[in-house]
């Protein structure tokens, strides 16, 4: 099955509206979270919770079981073989279904023992502290069977061309979480409880019973079968799937590993820090992640039929637009980080404080936006050669200096240290693909990348610059109400878009004619 002309135009477009819906409801969550919690120690609580679910589904590589079992059914697919496809699924389905359960059953019997190696001996949480932790750690836990089972739910839908279904499950995840918190938390609340139990709840309802209604429509039967451990399509998902499970990128244990080095600092820092990191995410989200998860099916298949430069074109002109989008995207959070977290967060519970904090750790973070895109992009490339011990070890290798790295990022420049620290290893991770990249294939696609990088950094320099002048002057240069706030966002973001069109049209850019001639059509025929 070829895929369709602009096929993955309309693939991006639908991802990227989805997790643009997804960041920005996750966006109203933080604000719930900030204005219930406060940047106090329940809200800390909350945050550290979620470390040892987060590890369990790296360990499984829960994160990856689409990216994982897309080539394996891309084979069926591409041989119109259904029965095969169907065969296959139960074949991973069973035996990943009955180790994520024994799993998640031991992390809850374990947790009161490995929270209190992660944080008891940094001598400030007290038993009270670690205690709560514990519990809201054990309740969250049962969330990771949905995401792991609904994981290959998804890997079917997008095989199938289908990307609709599987962008809601961040959505409705994002709104149990708010839904749990304001119904179960009342204004200066003093547990994260609701939150928990929202979480819990979405994703059961978004990763799993909606992911498996989304399969079944492709004309998926989960059939129950005794979990067979010898089957051909589950020995090629763990031959594919072990160095995801044992080598831990950089880039999903970077949130951990900030969280913990964080727990060292005053009460709110853990969830200052990573505050900042999830509005990070949201350009990261619609730019780098709405690039690779759409791309990857769509690479997989050139692949699989040897369509190898058009695949290499696709690469090229993807890298070099993410690079782009992702240049526009840092410079707007360091114009106006201050006044925008103060408007969004700093109400309720939240305090002036935290807002400062949020924001300097905020711009910290965004250096990074470009080098997510570029290692989503990379990484997916590999995944889809079947080549996962490549970007797994360049994550990995990545990991080690990183702690370290956090370390020192932290003792130098605080929590905002500790967001800088991130950005340079996850830059360093990209980086290190893109050498990898070149290295196993060829450079073939990527000629024009590093002149988009140096236009970007241009253009970044100069509209950060003057979008943060704009927004200072209006928010009068020191930390504004609400209404202020607003002002100085809005004025600051659309200075940042205009200069930064501006100078990157002046330093030639080819993704700034792209925009603007799709933007202002006539004018460019």
């Amino acid at each position: 099955m070829t895929p369709r002309r602009g096929g993955l135009t309309r693939a991006v477009w639908v991802v990227a509206v989805g997790i643009l819906l997804s960041r920005v409801l996750g966006f109203a969550r933080n604000v719930v979270l900030a204005g219930r919690l406060g940047d106090s120690p329940v809200a800390d609580a909350y945050e550290a919770a979620f470390i040892v679910p987060d590890f369990l589904n790296y360990l499984l590589a829960g994160g990856f079981l689409a990216i994982t079992f897309i080539p394996i059914l891309s084979r069926y697919q591409a041989a119109d073989d259904r029965d095969g496809a169907q065969a296959a699924f139960n074949a991973v389905f069973w035996p990943v279904s009955v180790v994520i359960v024994i799993l998640t059953l031991a992390a809850i019997a374990g947790a009161g023992t490995i929270v209190g190696w992660l944080f008891g001996s940094n001598g400030r949480m007290d038993a009270a502290q670690l205690d709560e932790i514990t519990r809201l750690t054990r309740m969250v836990l049962p969330a990771q069977v949905c995401f792991v089972v609904g994981g290959l739910f998804m890997a079917v839908q997008y095989v199938h061309g289908r990307f609709l279904v599987p962008t809601l499950a961040p959505i409705v995840y994002n709104a149990g979480i708010i839904a749990g918190g304001l119904v179960g938390t009342g204004p200066g609340g003093v547990s994260a409880t609701g939150f928990i139990l929202g979480a819990v709840a979405g994703g059961l309802f978004g990763n799993l019973v909606l992911q498996w209604w989304g399969a079944s429509r492709t004309g998926l039967v989960v059939r129950f079968e005794r979990p067979d451990f010898r089957h051909p399509a589950f020995l090629e998902y763990l031959r594919l799937a072990i160095p995801l499970m044992i080598g831990q990128s950089i880039v999903v244990l970077d949130e951990s590993i900030g969280k913990v080095v964080a727990a060292s600092a005053p009460d709110g820092s853990i969830f200052s820090l990573n505050l900042a990191r999830r509005v990070n995410m949201l350009p990261v989200g619609v730019i780098a992640q709405a690039a690779g998860v759409a791309s990857y099916p769509y690479l997989a298949r050139l692949v699989a039929e040897g369509r190898r430069s058009e695949m290499l074109v696709s690469i090229g002109r993807t890298v070099r637009m993410v690079v782009f989008a992702g240049g526009v995207a840092v410079a707007g959070v360091i114009a106006v980080s201050q006044p925008a977290v103060r408007t969004a967060f700093q109400h309720g519970e939240f305090s002036v404080d935290g807002t400062v904090l949020t924001a300097a750790a905020l711009i910290g973070y965004s250096l990074s936006i470009p080098a997510w895109g570029v290692h989503q992009v990379f990484g997916r490339s590999f995944y889809a050669h079947r080549q996962m011990w490549v970007p797994v070890i360049a994550g990995t290798a990545w990991t080690l200096p990183a702690i370290p790295m956090f370390l020192l990022g932290f003792r130098i420049g605080g929590i905002p240290g500790l967001a800088l620290a991130s950005s340079i290893a996850i830059t360093g991770h990209a980086l290190t693909l893109g050498l990898l990249w070149r290295r196993f294939h060829t450079s073939a696609g990527l000629e024009g990348v590093p002149r988009t990088v140096l236009q970007v950094i241009v253009a970044t320099a100069v509209a950060a610059s003057g979008g943060r002048l704009v927004a200072d002057a209006v928010a009068g240069g020191r930390i504004p109400d609400f209404g202020t706030g607003l002002a100085a966002t809005v004025a600051g973001l659309g200075t940042v878009a205009v200069i930064y069109l501006v100078m990157a049209m002046l330093t030639g850019s080819a993704e700034a004619r792209v925009v603007v001639r799709r933007r202002f059509p006539a004018r460019w025929r």
